[in-house]
């Protein structure tokens, strides 16, 4: 049974987000669909625009960056390093998004966990940032219908694989 639109977003601390979402995919065709190039390249947009490039340096230290053409014309990038990696477990990565004034000032840690019971498998998404007026500008930003989009595209083409 597919589950869109059903990530949870809530706020444990002053300086954190935290997603919540299960698919109806095993734990590694999740972790395939979210570390595989060609495959973020299929989801990460949503609904939004084109993903134009998604580049992963998949190790410690190695780097990533993902870029959308947005519906309305305009590009839309993040990007960051790979802090830890526990294929298909725990992947840990910095997040900088492209289009703030002096963005590496205002990015955050991300932290994804995956389980799987059943054949499916819960994401956990703990953002953590130095600031409140951060984290708050990333739940201001209108951020989740987007992310639940992507999702939604996510657990397509993991279902898919």
């Amino acid at each position: 049974m597919a589950t869109k639109g059903t990530a949870e977003v809530t706020l444990p601390a002053d300086l954190q987000i935290l997603i919540t979402r299960e698919f109806d995919a095993p734990k590694a065709q999740v972790w395939r669909a979210y570390t595989t190039p060609e495959l973020v390249e299929r989801w990460w947009a949503g609904d939004r625009g084109t993903v134009r490039s998604a580049e992963i340096d998949l190790r410690v230290g190695g780097s990533w960056r993902y870029a959308m053409i947005a519906n309305g014309g305009f590009e839309v990038a993040f990007h960051g390093e790979y802090r830890a990696i526990e294929a298909p477990d725990r992947l840990v990565n910095t997040e900088v998004f492209e289009g703030l004034p002096d963005p590496d000032a205002h990015s955050g840690v991300v932290t994804v966990t995956f389980t799987e019971t059943g054949g499916r498998t819960r994401m956990e998404m703990l953002c953590e940032y130095d600031d409140e007026e951060t984290r708050d500008s990333v739940i201001a930003s209108g951020m989740e219908s987007g992310m639940q989009e992507s999702l939604d595209h996510l657990e397509a083409v993991a279902a898919s694989l």
